[in-house]
């Protein structure tokens, strides 16, 4: 039939031939009979809706007679008027005026027909009620033929055509309850679990990620490879269609640039000064990356469903979330248009995902400590301070056994700066320590002691003695020092057994009583005062014994045309450095209390009596008084110095950075390394002048009446710990006086120094002693008298030369004599070594090695060479037996005092590796450190991997600790003969870098192995290897140091860079240097050290910040470190005596501030503007 139905008779009519020719125009579907039967159906319709139009004409002239009504009514008047014409032109056939309006389609005649068709149907082909149903006898369902889509799409039918049946009870019928059973594995539902577990939108998140995990269909056919076909049935729409494409426009477009045509399109578009959008590219990859974290995140989820107690596990997918929202919100934070606000708004998010998580682990996990506090530190930057503070107080409350929780809690409470006093951080402490000694004497029933609570009791102690000294207020650090010495060795066997509170009870009347204390005069103990006030009291002593000679008073202000911030700084750290000792009312001179010019000298009872605890054991004892030993500024054991060095809040002195700077003893200038702690009486600037060491002459007669009153109530092993540290103070000494200019001081206080070390080698106990003879031999060999040292090495080699290699003390002395020697023989032979058998240092070696007690190095005489070999095999056998010892029993360390003695290799591996050293070469002694470091570190590893520092044993603990010093001396001496080799020798760094880098992967918080390595580093100006290296250490690293030297070194670089510029310009002297961007990388490197959890507290970081800025120019942001800090470091006094020097007219403002801290203020201003009158 023809496509025109009007023409279908026309077209009939023609010939075959024409029809056929025009054939595409005939639709063979229609037929003639149905177009007659709508037509007429049409002309019907027509006719009834022209009587529509009519009525409703007159319907409006009856509207238009009626009389005006109520608002109201003609309001809904017109709202009936606007459904009604709505309902017309949403009908079928609109009666509206116009062309269109009028018009009927037959395709809505073909509707209504179907629609009267399917009245009429049968019931089993339509959908009713079965109400409805007229006749019970006809079919009760129907077929429904039309396709559901939603079942192709979501693979199953849709969960409301399902039929749901409720099961009664946990039976079934028809079993044998005797020999069946059905188990019903499905839990009982809710009500809402159902919309909560419903199927997943296809627009939902976990849709989305299934979409873009799975590789898409092709929607398109390729064209199969290898097919020589050429035409097909379908439009080729590949990639290689639309480079052609793009190609040849791009050739067409470009003819000038690519006149030959043989660019490629990336080429052309170059010449163009266009770019490719590589957008594609990117989302590829942002869309990878998308699915691998989800599958992470999957997984993370599944093990923490099976495994929900692993601890470590919960604290890895917190820290998960930092990775997950660089990829999901990365996008977002380039596409919006406030990138900071954005930002801010995500970071937060991330903190809001990982507090859920959190708290899901410590309801998991609620007796876990570890994941509390990794809930608190998340909501640090959540929650108000207030709210914090009372969740600190009650997990504290919940858990009062727990040390480590302690520690935690008073860090917190003493950088919470809205909250901060002295006085309220020290009652927390004293809190503390009191409900620590009731869980350890059981006096607390419900918690019982955990392993490890008296170490912990102890650090928390030095730990407050120290917050005390940094807020200024040392008196109450003594005093609490004072208080603990003689509460732990003055103990009347008549109170041992009672509880610490009860003892603290009998303490207190001792302490008011004004009898002398430890350290003063005449002062004899808590024992004996008991015991004397059993018989009836002291006998008063002679008025001579008491009588001291009175020191002439100096003036304080020394130049009165200073400025006045000038002057405050003088006179605070002066008197800082004279009064740290607590104020006593002297009864011979008839003093009172009342006669203290400045109360805050005086120390109450009630400031120190909750912080007294019980020590039981020895070694504790022991670590007490190192403790306070270090807290006057005597150099301790390099254990207890490693212990020392890992609190960094205690670092705050720059000394612990610019050590290791001796280059006339590269040798022996690494054993005594400075720990960057100030001493008591040290307060002053960061930049200030730096003190002497010594405590002047009240504090040396209070050390030495330490000394002579402690000494009486130790083990003989123990005295031997303390004369070693009182002659190692003695040898400070002496080096601060080499130092500096003054020839004058240094032969006074040498003479001073011999005369204790004399002294102390003339007791019965000490001669014998081969660790005092070194460091009394060191001594004189510092002052220059190098015979006399000499004279003193071959006397104590006399004494233990019959031991030999299997002693470490007399391996370590003579190690030391043959450094000194190898020094010595650089500086007079200019580095190199004629003849190796008349060389001091070899005879020494090489007698130790055999045995032989007649050292006579005076006058050297030559070493034959059989005898360098005999030493050179004996080496190599004692150093073999003393490795295998450590591989006997790996896991087991050895316990007693042969523990101790086989870690010390030190001298052994130090006296093999230089005897190599000086007879083969560097590469002998190379292999020899190589060797001991390998199986100590290799042992140090397998203790620490299989038990763990927190979990093993007290002595595993010890052992281990030793252990890992024992690494860092080796590591140390290895690098500093290396580096003397490099000194005299043209030799390559690569090894010597190769040691270092590989030793401070190891011990990242030894600061001799990071002076020397930046030392080294500094001598190139190609920076980028230094800067990897100090990355890679920073970012798996908790300390503080590895943060502070790649700051050092970046700014010794700037040092040097900017005296380049200067010394280009010698006409002008240039005011401002150009920028070379190391000042941003130094601010970057600060940012991102007190970002850290330790680096946020350390004293040292921030003053550094500050000076480094305000050298910079900006003394703005300098002030807004200033500020910075105090939020983390409010107790530091260091902090403002630097903010008074660096912006001296806030001078009011930060001495007011440090009055509300209660920090100690020694000069108010009032007192300074009288001295200034006078």
């Amino acid at each position: 039939m023809a496509l025109f139905p009007a023409f279908a008779e026309v077209s009939s009519n023609k010939l075959e031939d024409s029809s056929k020719e025009l054939d595409w125009l005939n639709n063979k579907s229609f037929q003639t009979g149905h177009a007659i039967s709508l037509h007429s159906r049409f002309l019907e319709k027509e006719s009834s809706v022209s009587r529509d139009v009519s009525s409703a004409d007159e319907r409006q002239e009856e509207k238009s007679n009626v009389p005006p009504k109520r608002k109201k009514q003609k309001k809904t008047e017109q709202k009936r008027k606007k459904k009604k014409k709505h309902r017309k032109k949403s009908g079928r056939y609109s009666d509206s005026s116009g062309p269109d309006s009028d018009t009927i389609y037959p395709s809505d005649l073909k509707k209504e027909y179907e629609g009267q068709r399917s009245q009429a149907a049968p019931l089993a082909s339509r959908f009713s009620w079965l109400d409805d149903v007229q006749s019970p006898t006809e079919q009760t369902f129907c077929v429904d033929r039309k396709p559901d889509p939603a079942n192709w799409t979501y693979k199953s039918l849709y969960r409301g055509d399902v039929a749901r049946y409720k099961r009664k009870g946990s039976s079934s019928l028809g079993l044998d309850l005797r020999r069946q059973e059905i188990r019903w594995e499905e839990s009982e539902k809710k009500k809402g679990a159902d919309k909560k577990k419903s199927a997943d939108r296809y627009f939902s998140t976990v849709t989305r990620q299934i979409l873009r995990s799975e590789p898409p269909l092709p929607t398109l056919p390729t064209k199969p490879e290898g097919s020589n076909v050429i035409k097909s049935s379908f439009l080729p729409l590949g990639d290689t269609e639309d480079k052609k494409r793009v190609e040849t426009s791009a050739r067409m477009q470009t003819s000038s640039e690519n006149p030959l045509g043989v660019y490629d399109s990336s080429t052309s578009l170059w010449l163009q000064g266009k770019g490719q959008q590589d957008q594609q590219e990117e989302d590829g990859q942002t869309d990878l990356s998308a699915v691998l974290l989800a599958k992470k995140t999957e997984e993370f989820n599944r093990q923490l469903r099976e495994q929900p107690a692993d601890t470590q596990l919960w604290i890895k997918f917190i820290k998960y979330q930092d990775e997950l929202s660089t990829v999901f919100g990365g996008k977002e934070e380039q596409l919006g248009t406030d990138a900071v606000e954005q930002r801010k708004s995500s970071y937060k998010a991330v903190l809001e995902k990982k507090l859920s998580i959190a708290e899901r682990a410590v309801a998991t996990n609620p007796k876990c400590i570890v994941l509390q506090l990794e809930r608190l530190k998340i909501c640090q930057e959540l929650w108000e301070p207030s709210a914090l503070a009372k969740e600190w107080k009650k997990l504290v409350f919940l858990h009062p056994n727990s040390a480590p929780l302690w520690k935690k809690y008073l860090l917190f409470t003493q950088s919470y700066f809205s909250n901060f006093s002295v006085s309220k951080v020290n009652s927390a402490y004293g809190k503390c320590l009191s409900t620590l000694s009731a869980v350890r004497d059981g006096s607390m029933v419900s918690h019982p002691a955990l392993p490890g609570t008296e170490e912990d009791m102890l650090d928390i102690f030095a730990q407050q003695c120290h917050f005390l000294r940094q807020s200024g207020h040392s008196e109450k650090a003594i005093t609490l020092f004072q208080a603990m010495i003689d509460f732990t060795f003055y103990k009347p066997d008549s109170v041992r057994k009672l509880s610490t509170k009860q003892q603290v009870d009998f303490f207190e009347p001792f302490w008011d009583s004004g009898e002398a204390r430890i350290g003063e005069l005449g002062a004899r103990g808590w024992k004996a005062w008991m015991v004397q006030q059993e018989r009836g009291g002291w006998i008063q002593p002679n008025a001579e014994e008491e009588e001291e000679d009175e020191e002439e008073e100096e003036e304080e202000v020394k130049d009165q045309s200073q400025p006045r911030w000038t002057v405050w700084l003088d006179v605070e750290s002066s008197r800082d450095a004279a009064q740290w000792l607590p104020w006593r009312p002297d009864k011979s001179k008839g003093q009172t209390e009342e006669d203290c010019e400045d109360p805050d000298r005086q120390v109450l009872f009630d400031d120190i009596g909750p912080s007294l605890i019980c020590l039981s054991s020895p070694d504790l004892q022991l670590h007490l008084l190192l403790w306070f030993l270090s807290f006057l500024g005597l150099p301790v054991d390099s254990v207890f110095s490693d212990a020392l060095c890992q609190s960094d809040l205690l670092l705050e002195n720059l000394s612990l950075l610019t050590q290791g700077t001796d280059l006339q003893h590269p040798l022996t200038s690494h054993d005594l390394p400075d720990l960057g702690i100030n001493a008591v009486g040290h307060m002053t600037t960061l930049q200030g002048t730096k003190k002497l060491a010594g405590l002047g002459k009240h504090g040396e007669r209070f050390v030495t009446n330490v000394f002579n009153m402690v000494q009486a109530f130790l083990p003989t092993h123990h005295r031997a710990v303390l004369s070693l540290c009182w002659m190692q103070y003695e040898k400070v000494k002496v080096f601060h006086c080499l130092q500096g200019s003054n020839k004058k001081r240094l032969r006074s206080q040498g003479k001073r120094s011999k005369r204790v070390a004399k002294r102390l080698l003339k007791e019965p106990e000490n001669r014998s002693s081969l660790v005092l003879w070194r460091e009394y031999a060191h001594m004189e060999w510092m002052l220059g008298n190098l015979d006399e040292a000499r004279k003193v090495f071959s006397t104590a080699t006399a004494m233990g030369g019959t031991e030999g290699l299997s002693s470490p003390s007399f391996c370590e002395l003579c190690l030391l004599w043959a450094q000194l020697e190898v020094e010595d023989c650089t500086t007079v032979r200019g580095g190199r070594l004629k003849d190796v058998t008349a060389s001091p240092a070899v005879s020494v070696l090489t007698k130790l090695a055999d045995g032989n007690s007649s050292f006579t190095p005076a006058s050297p005489q030559s070493i034959s060479p059989v005898s360098i070999l005999k030493a050179r095999k004996a080496y190599e056998q004692a150093l073999s037996a003393g490795l295998s010892v450590l591989d006997e029993n790996p896991n087991s360390p050895p316990s007693g005092k042969k523990g101790p003695e086989t870690l010390r290799l030190r001298g052994l591996v130090g006296c093999s590796a230089l005897f190599q050293y000086l007879t083969v070469g560097i590469s002998a002694a190379n292999e020899v450190y190589s060797q001991a470091r390998g199986k100590m570190e290799e042992l140090h590893h397998k203790l620490t991997n299989s038990d763990g520092e927190a979990e093993c044993a007290r002595a595993e603990f010890t052992y281990i600790t030793k252990l890992a010093s024992e690494c860092k001396v080796l590591a140390v001496q290895q690098a500093a003969l290396l580096r003397y080799h490099n000194s005299v020798i043209v030799f390559p760094l690569a090894t010597l870098r190769h040691t270092l880098t590989s030793a401070l992967s190891s011990w990242p918080s030894s600061t001799t192995l990071w002076s020397i390595y930046v030392q080294v580093e500094n001598h190139y100006h190609s920076a980028g290897r230094a800067r990897r290296f100090f990355h890679s250490v920073t970012k798996d690293s908790n300390s503080v140091v590895p943060h502070l030297f790649a700051i050092v070194a970046e700014q010794q670089r700037k040092q040097l860079v900017d005296a380049a510029q200067r010394s280009c310009s010698h006409d002008v002297a240039l005011p401002i240097l150009p920028e070379n961007g190391l000042s941003h990388r130094i601010r970057r490197l600060f940012e991102n050290a007190i970002a850290s959890e330790m680096g946020a507290h350390c004293p040292l970081l921030w003053r550094m910040y500050m000076h480094f800025l305000v050298s910079e120019g900006k003394v703005d942001k300098a002030r807004g470190i200033f500020y910075r800090a105090l939020q983390n470091i409010p107790w530091a006094k260091g902090l403002y005596m630097d903010a008074v020097q660096l912006f001296p007219e806030h001078l009011q403002e930060f001495t007011d501030l440090m009055m509300e801290k209660e920090l100690r203020l020694r000069l108010p201003l009032e007192e300074l503007d009288i001295l200034l009158e006078n």
